[in-house]
């Protein structure tokens, strides 16, 4: 187990991000496509996540990827 994060002053500071699951960066396959909805059929993001994704939070691309692994993405053949 680590060791705590502590501020400057020695305040313990809680770091969220780390209880989350190792993933890679972005679920994007190239496999990029809207054609039909709002929903990418390679990666299974709304175009408003992929557009936003580097601005998200890491608790709120982990809702994403909860989401679009429930749903059987990733896809790298659609």
């Amino acid at each position: 187990m680590s060791a705590p994060h502590a501020d400057q002053a020695g305040a313990p500071v809680e770091r969220p991000d780390e209880a989350l699951p190792q993933r890679p960066d972005t679920p994007c396959v190239a496999v990029c496509s809207t054609t039909f909805d709002e929903v990418c059929r390679g990666c299974g993001r709304t175009y408003v996540e992929v557009a936003n994704w580097v601005a998200m939070s890491a608790e709120e691309k982990e809702k994403v990827w909860v989401r679009i692994l429930a749903q059987g993405y990733p896809r790298r053949n659609t």
